[in-house]
């Protein structure tokens, strides 16, 4: 599932008459990059949830075949990065899914992080695999990081004036069973991160590669400048 039903206030006034998903870095929209990923990874469906200027994201991807693009309809009400879920649901299928912020930007390492992913999670193990960039090496980010990483993978947030060294790179891997008594209507998902980090069952991986964070029109030539570092 890819998450595309945000207001992109932070990239105003690219944003004015513009959803954030179809705002271009290197002559691509941001949608469009993290489709092509996901192709690159044999995803054969993916569900994308709308929201604000809907239409417009519905017509770029209507004539999508790789991969084939569901409509998540949030028109008459945003659901967050939850509810959203929680929508989707119905198209998502039983087993474990790739979940994506549609404005997730990365340069890959040697392997394409989509499939370490989907070797990595182990559904006995985990309820949520995340990818997490470095706090230090990610362009364009200026935070405190979202979590520390033990040896084995497992996540914790970080304490509240604490520093740590990782940042949700906005993929992961999600069980459904995570929502099965999951919140009605809007929630963040940051409340079912939680839950499975008490439990033991939040785990990450980190990101082989350079990531890019992409939250504002400043941030697009830096990460712009990145790209065309990697083909030169």
């Amino acid at each position: 599932m890819v998450l595309a039903a945000g207001l992109g206030t932070r990239m105003r006034p690219l944003t004015d008459g513009k959803p954030k998903p179809l705002v271009q870095v290197a002559g691509k929209p941001l949608l469009d990059h993290v489709l092509d990923k996901l192709a690159a990874a044999e995803v054969e469906t993916v569900v994308v949830n709308v929201h604000y200027l809907a239409d417009q994201i519905e017509k770029h991807v209507a004539g999508r075949k790789s991969p084939r693009v569901v409509i998540s309809d949030e028109r008459a009400a945003i659901l967050d990065t939850g509810g959203g879920i929680v929508k989707a649901l119905p198209h998502l299928g039983s087993g474990p899914f790739f979940h994506m912020n549609s404005d997730t930007l990365w340069l890959e390492g040697v392997t394409p992080n989509l499939s370490r992913l989907a070797v990595q999670f182990d559904v006995s193990g985990m309820d949520i695999l995340l990818l997490l960039a470095s706090t230090a090496t990610s362009i364009g980010y200026e935070g405190r990081g979202d979590f520390n990483m033990a040896p084995d993978g497992r996540l914790s947030r970080r304490a509240e004036r604490q520093v740590a060294p990782f940042v949700y790179a906005g993929a992961a891997v999600l069980s459904p069973a995570i929502f099965a008594d999951a919140p009605k209507g809007a929630f963040s998902l940051n409340r079912l991160f939680d839950r499975a980090a008490e439990a033991g069952r939040l785990y990450g991986l980190r990101l082989d590669g350079t990531w890019m964070h992409v939250g504002t029109p400043a941030a697009i030539q830096a990460a712009e400048a990145a790209i065309l570092e990697s083909v030169a």
